[in-house]
Parts: C-alpha cells; sequence; structure tokens
C-alpha cells in the first residue's frame, strides 16, 4: 500500500475539520461565528493612532498640499486656456515623430472625437491630472526601484511594500489622505502618485537585475566608479524596461482620474462620467467613457512608440504640423467656435438612451430572467449555499437536511472509489466542493478556512507558506471583518471562476486557431487599456445597480490575463516536445492534453493569479453598483471619515489578494520545478 502524500493529507485534514465544524455548529456558535469578545478593536487602534500622527503631520501635509497646487494649477491654466487646435497641433506633431502615420491619424481621430464629444475643457482638466502626477511618479518610482537595486538588505521589503500598494484598493487610502491633505484635486494627485509609482519602481528594479554580467564587469575593468557604472553603464542597458514602466505608469495615473474625481471636486472626465451615471443619462455616460478610453488609447499607444520603437520620424514634417496648428489657434478664437460650442454627439447620446430604454422595456422579461437566473441558480447558491438559497418561489421545491445528507453520502462514496483509484486528492477536494457548494462561501467556518488555507500553503510552498497565510486569516479574524471578508471572497471567487472556465476556452480556442486570436488580440488590447470604472457603464445600462451587474463588471475587467496566458502558455510549447509527440502516433487532442497542457499549466497559473489580483482590484469598484463587501466598508469609511474603517478594510483586501497571490506563485513554482524549467 502507497504511503499517503502531504497533498492527500492536507486535503483529508481540511474534509475533517469541514466535517465537525458541520456537526458543532448547532451546537456552539463560535464554530461558525468568531466570537466578538475575541475581536480586538484595530480600527479604533488604528483610527486612533493615525488621527493623533496626522494631528502632527497636518501642517507640513498642507504645505506639501499648497506646494503642489501650482504646478497642478498651472497646467490646468495652460491645458484648459491653450487653443484647442494648437493643442491637437502639438499631440499630431508627437505622434508623428514616435510612430508615423498610422499613430498620427490615430491621434487626430481621437482627438477629434473628444473635441466633438463637448468634453474638450473636461479633458483638458484630466490631462492636468495626468501631466502633474506622471513625473512624480515616475520620478518616486525610479528613485525606488534605484535603492532597491543598489541596496540588496532592503530589496525584499521593497518588492513587499510594492505588493501591498498594488494590492490595497486606491479607495482605502483616499481617507486618510482626505484627512491629512484636505478636500480638493490635490488629494487626487497625490493618490495618483501612490498609485502609479510602483509600476515604475518594479520595472527599473526587473530592468538593472537584467542587466548582463559582463556589462558590468567590463565597466568595472575599465575603472568606472559606481555612479558611472550606474548612470552611463546599467541604466542605459535596462532603458528598453525602464520605457515599460514609463508606460505602465501613465496608463495607472489615467485609471485613476475618476477615482480622483471622487474627492477631487472639479470638473474634470471623471467627474462628467460619476455625474451621468448617477443620472442615469447612459447614452452621454458612455460618450464621457469613450473619451477616457481614447486618452487610454492615445496614451498606451504614444508611450508604448517611445518605449519599444527607436525608429523616429521627420523631425521637420513634425516641426511644420506646430507651425500650421500654430498659425490655426492665432486665427481660432475669431473664426473657429470654442471648445464648449460642440456637441456633435448629443443626439447620438438622446438616441442612444432612447433606444435603450426601448430596448430594456421590450427585452425587460429576457434580461431580467438572465439576472435572476443568475443570481438564484448560480451566484446566491454559492453565496449562502443550497441549503438557504432553495426555495420553493425559486427553485420549487424546499432544501431539506436530508437532502444535504444524501449530497455528501454520495460525494463521501465517490471519494472513497477514487482514492482506491490512486485520486484521493481529487476525490477529497470534490466533497470539499460539495461541502461548500451546500454551506455557502459566506457561511463557511473559520476553523475550516483557518485550516484549509494553511493545508493549502504547506503542500504549496512548506511550513512559512502555511504559517504565512494562517497569520493573514487570524488578522482579518481579530480585526473583526470576517463575514465582509467572505462576501468578497465569494464573489472574487465567482467572477475568477467565470474566467477561468471562459477566458481558458477563448485561449484555448485562440491557441488553435490563429485567426481567432487575431480577433481575440485587438480586443484584449482594448479591454486592458479601458479604466476600470468605464466597465461599469454598460452592465448598468441593461441590468441596472445589483450584485449580478458588479460579477458581470468584474468578470469583464478580469477574463483578460486568463486569456492571454493560456494562449500564450499552449503556444510556446517547445518544438522538440510535439514532435516527439506527433512522431510516436498521438491525435491533435492527445498532444493538447498530454503535452500542451501539462507544459503550459505553470503560465496558466500565472494567468490564474493575474486575473485573481484583477478580480479584487475591480471589487472595490464594483462596490458603487451594489455589493455589501469590503468594498461597501470602505466606501462608508471614506463617507463618515472613519481612517480606521478605511484602512482596516484596505488591508483585509489586501490580506485576501496577497495570501492568494502567494498560494497560486508557489504552486506555480512548484509545477516548473516538476517540468525542470
Amino acid at each position: 500500500m502507497t504511503r499517503p502524500t502531504p497533498a492527500v493529507w492536507a486535503a483529508l485534514t481540511a474534509v475533517l475539520v469541514g466535517a465537525a465544524c458541520i456537526m458543532l455548529s448547532p451546537y456552539l456558535h463560535w464554530v461558525s461565528s468568531w466570537p466578538a469578545a475575541a475581536t480586538l478593536p484595530v480600527t479604533s487602534w488604528i483610527g486612533t493612532g493615525l488621527t493623533a500622527a496626522f494631528e502632527v503631520l497636518k501642517p507640513l501635509a498642507r504645505v506639501i498640499s499648497t506646494l503642489l497646487s501650482y504646478p497642478m494649477m498651472l497646467a490646468n491654466a495652460v491645458l484648459v486656456n491653450a487653443p484647442y487646435s494648437l493643442t491637437i497641433g502639438i499631440f499630431t506633431a508627437l505622434a508623428w515623430y514616435l510612430g508615423g502615420i498610422r499613430l498620427t491619424l490615430l491621434v487626430v481621430a481621437g482627438l477629434g472625437f473628444v473635441l466633438f464629444s463637448g468634453y474638450w475643457i473636461a479633458s483638458m482638466n484630466t490631462l492636468a491630472l495626468v501631466f502633474v502626477s506622471v513625473p512624480f511618479a515616475l520620478l518616486v518610482g525610479f528613485a525606488v526601484g534605484l535603492l532597491a537595486n543598489e541596496f540588496k538588505s532592503i530589496n525584499r521589503v521593497v518588492e513587499t511594500t510594492l505588493d501591498v500598494m498594488q494590492t490595497v484598493p486606491t479607495f482605502a487610502y483616499l481617507t486618510p489622505l482626505l484627512l491629512l491633505f484636505g478636500f480638493g484635486p490635490v488629494v487626487g494627485l497625490i493618490a495618483s502618485i501612490i498609485y502609479a509609482a510602483p509600476p515604475m519602481a518594479r520595472n527599473v528594479m526587473l530592468g538593472l537585475q537584467r542587466v548582463e554580467p559582463e556589462i558590468k564587469e567590463a565597466a568595472i575593468m575599465n575603472g568606472a566608479t559606481r555612479i558611472q557604472q550606474l548612470f552611463l553603464i546599467e541604466i542605459p542597458s535596462a532603458a528598453s524596461q525602464i520605457m515599460v514602466g514609463v508606460n505602465q505608469t501613465i496608463m495607472a495615473a489615467l485609471s485613476m482620474v475618476i477615482i480622483a474625481a471622487v474627492i477631487g471636486g472639479f470638473n474634470d472626465i471623471g467627474w462628467e462620467v460619476l455625474l451621468t451615471m448617477r443620472k442615469a443619462a447612459f447614452g452621454q455616460s458612455l460618450v464621457a467613457g469613450l473619451v477616457i478610453v481614447i486618452f487610454a488609447i492615445l496614451a498606451d499607444r504614444m508611450s508604448g512608440a517611445l518605449a519599444q520603437s527607436e525608429e523616429r520620424h521627420s523631425w521637420r514634417v513634425a516641426l511644420a504640423v506646430v507651425l500650421v496648428s500654430a498659425a490655426i489657434a492665432a486665427v481660432e478664437r475669431s473664426l473657429l467656435p470654442g471648445p464648449g460650442s460642440y456637441s456633435a454627439f448629443k443626439g447620438l447620446a438622446a438616441a442612444a438612451d432612447s433606444y435603450l430604454n426601448a430596448f430594456t422595456a421590450a427585452n425587460g422579461i429576457v434580461l431580467d430572467a438572465v439576472k435572476n437566473g443568475a443570481m438564484f441558480f448560480v451566484l446566491l447558491p454559492l453565496k449562502i449555499g443550497l441549503d438557504q438559497a432553495v426555495l420553493p418561489f425559486t427553485w420549487g421545491f424546499q432544501w431539506t437536511k436530508w437532502m444535504s445528507a444524501a449530497v455528501y453520502a454520495v460525494f463521501g462514496v465517490v471519494a472513497v472509489v477514487m482514492a482506491l483509484r490512486g485520486r484521493a486528492v481529487a476525490g477529497l477536494s470534490l466533497l470539499i466542493a460539495s461541502g461548500v457548494i451546500i454551506v455557502g462561501i459566506a457561511n463557511l467556518p473559520w476553523p475550516f478556512m483557518l485550516v484549509s488555507l494553511g493545508a493549502l500553503g504547506w503542500v504549496a510552498g512548506g511550513r512559512k507558506l502555511a504559517a504565512f497565510a494562517v497569520a493573514m486569516i487570524l488578522a482579518i479574524l481579530l480585526m473583526g471583518l470576517w463575514e465582509p471578508a467572505l462576501l468578497s471572497l465569494y464573489l472574487c471567487t465567482a467572477a475568477v471562476s467565470m474566467c477561468v472556465v471562459l477566458g481558458g476556452l477563448i485561449g484555448l480556442l485562440s491557441s488553435i486557431s490563429p485567426t481567432t486570436w487575431s480577433v481575440v488580440r485587438p480586443i484584449c488590447d482594448f479591454f486592458q487599456t479601458i479604466p476600470l470604472f468605464v466597465f461599469l457603464i454598460p452592465v448598468l445600462m441593461f441590468f441596472q445597480i445589483g450584485e449580478f451587474s458588479a460579477f458581470l463588471a468584474i468578470c469583464a475587467y478580469a477574463i483578460v490575463p486568463m486569456v492571454r496566458y493560456t494562449h500564450h502558455g499552449l503556444t510556446s510549447t517547445p518544438e522538440e516536445l510535439l514532435e516527439a509527440a506527433v512522431a510516436s502516433g498521438a491525435s491533435d487532442w492527445q498532444v493538447m492534453r498530454e503535452v500542451r497542457v501539462p507544459y503550459s499549466l505553470p503560465t496558466i497559473l500565472l494567468g490564474l493569479n493575474q486575473t485573481v489580483l484583477y478580480a479584487f482590484s475591480m471589487l472595490v469598484i464594483a462596490a458603487l453598483i451594489g455589493t455589501t463587501d469590503l468594498g461597501q466598508q470602505i466606501y462608508l469609511a471614506l463617507g463618515q471619515g472613519d481612517v480606521g474603517l478605511g484602512v482596516a478594510a484596505g488591508a483585509t483586501m489586501a490580506i485576501l489578494a496577497l495570501v492568494a497571490d502567494r498560494l497560486v506563485q508557489a504552486f506555480a513554482l512548484k509545477q516548473r520545478q516538476a517540468l525542470g524549467l
């Protein structure tokens, strides 16, 4: 008889603890619900501590806020008051110089849409925020990356800090920023800098780490000082990777525009999107959202051309474009309408609203059926379990304890049969899944979660990862945010599961058919440039506010990494492995199942990791349209000025994301080692 593997022991332990919790929960309330007496007043401690610290730091913060307001006002004044023909001309000239005719036409078409949409002034206010925040973010990110590269002792600390900064929801640190810097555009500017700096830091670190050792040794042998090595040799060698950081920083700063509008209180394009969404003017909201999408696409393409292409086009043509636009600008005020006079899409927006109203009225029954079907038969059972979700008015019958017992018995038999056939882990996992479906993720007992995540960590990465997972979950329990954390976990699990199934299928089809990939790839590019808030517009148009709309928005945002990584993994299998499989007589399906999928599994797991992080990022934004999880706690804290609750809820969401990140990365590493990669 073979000895049980660690994975079998881990799964068996989780099953036994889960069974014990199910049997004891009717008699011991603390098993299913963390006792209030064991909850520490962490939110109060954080609030008291930060408030005291802010009282000391507030004078300095207000000085910083005042200093930052000057470049903000300058950029705003220049962009808003500059003739739009000159602004379009300068961007067109830059597009020609960086990317040639195709990029030029894209910029002209994009800025033309912005102008004729009637949102030129609001767009320039947004652009002012980006123009000021990006240099600061680049400077901070470059300095952090450089320091982490030079002082290896702080490298791990910096990487962990960057992980936390990128997993803590942006709204979570808006509350302390508001208390420190006050209400206004500068707070949005500072939030944008904090959010946009980590990509630059990461790419600087990565670029410097990838500099060939031979290049460094040659510089040392030629007598270069450390400063000379760094600025004359290593940084230029890492320039392409650093420029990727510039691209990602610009995109991150732009994605903050609507979040900045929430607390900025000034007339930018983000505010227009929020305002029109609140009024349910979806046609106009769509136009405003498209303006943000256009800015995102133009920023991506132009910064991408700066980062990836060393070929530059004629500067004389670029200068001629600027001169022509300056000549037009000189007579713009007397010959051309003002930027606020254009409203070419006003009728289109009204027509869109009219069509939408007619469509929802005509197809309301179908839309409601889709939403209610998904909620009652998929999301609700996953959330609160079959024993609470299956009711006569939805399913036509009442779920009973005997039904639960029957399901457990059936899956228990299946687990035993699979164990006898050498697949004990799969059988036990099915038994665990049946328990989760019956009980519901939002009702999972905390001892089961504690033991299960610890067991997963032990199997994936050993004792250290197990201890990390257990410690993180204990921290959530002690903060008293267990229930909203489970609600976040439920919605994230539902969305990620959908992304894995649908995104994996699309990635698989794209790997088989180059034609399919030629269609899917630009759609993925487009989805990755859309700022988070814009995903809310189409789902609200058809399904209004609610958990189902939030679920769809998360899926739309988080599916792209799964598609990309699945396609990349399945198409990067070494040719010699494929040739060996074909030579041995394997069919196409056998090659896919036995060769491509196992080899690509580490890459697909990294795609899963990114999908999870994307889902958590979108979770807070989705709270705007009808969730009751940690995102809602963050919004409540922002509205009430409760810095303790805001930081604690943000930290809890970061903990969930970090635990998921570490577990998936550990499994991916284990799979790579098993393949000898």
